[in-house]
């Protein structure tokens, strides 16, 4: 099975690093065009960009604010003239004491909901829009198993943000499916990202292995690859599905 998404315009969140960059490069190496999102990391997303080619575009914006959401997506339209596939990648994994002062603690909390759910959100409802009135399209929200087994005390705001997110994919999937919207969400486990970083140097890579059943940590190699299946229009019909990316260490 040959897939081509030659023609199609994505825009990955997150593109300049981790699990972002290697759906980015997989979404091109398909033959798409490719809005490669960054927030502080010009230089690696225009890097990318050089690297992957098919007319991607580096794309700047800071998640947390409402606004820069709003003109991300207005500049990805404005780059390919239309968005076929939207892959919510980025995100925040704070690490917050469960003993923090509140105002501490609260920080965290809002900043952490801002980037993981409300701009997904926010993303996710733009690009409703526009794919109602473009014949539909496909969402891919990027979640985590931590959406369903929970997560160490320290990242409650993390595991809940991820949650929200499957609810809220799930919600998509079935409110806008007649107008031709799909939407999927990848849970991968621990990854070997420079994010999942802060936790294997606190907890030990030890510990981000327990209950795998590979012999290796996941790789964002090995969930790029379903993120291009999923916009090829090939899984359709399991819009509102959850695909577990965590080598059985938690499979729901």
């Amino acid at each position: 099975m040959h897939i081509d998404l030659t023609g199609k315009a994505v825009l990955v969140t997150g593109a300049s690093r981790g699990i972002g960059r290697a759906i980015a490069q997989q979404m091109a190496a398909s033959g798409a065009r490719v809005g490669v999102h960054f927030n502080q990391n010009r230089e690696a997303a225009e890097a990318l960009v050089e690297e992957i080619g098919h007319g991607a575009q580096a794309l700047q914006a800071d998640l947390a604010e409402v606004a820069a959401c709003e003109r991300l997506f207005e500049e990805a339209v404005e780059a390919f003239g239309r968005v076929d596939v939207l892959a919510n990648n980025a995100g925040l994994a704070l690490s917050i004491p469960f003993e923090a002062p509140v105002d501490e603690w609260q920080k965290a909390w809002d900043l952490t909901m801002a980037v993981n759910l409300r701009a997904v959100e926010l993303l996710c409802r733009l690009a409703v829009g526009h794919f109602r009135q473009h014949g539909g399209g496909r969402l891919i929200n990027v979640a985590s198993r931590a959406a369903f087994r929970g997560d160490t005390p320290d990242y409650l705001a993390y595991a809940a943000s991820k949650a929200g997110m499957v609810a809220l994919t799930r919600s998509l999937a079935r409110g806008f499916g007649p107008d031709g919207v799909v939407a999927f969400t990848l849970a991968p486990g621990f990854t070997r990202t420079d994010m999942a970083q802060d936790f294997i140097d606190t907890y030990g890579e030890e510990y981000a292995l327990q209950g795998v059943a590979l012999d290796r940590l996941t790789e964002p190699e090995d969930v790029a690859p379903l993120a291009v299946f999923l916009a090829s229009g090939l899984a359709d019909h399991a819009t509102g599905c959850t695909i577990d990316v965590n080598a059985a260490s938690y499979v729901h």
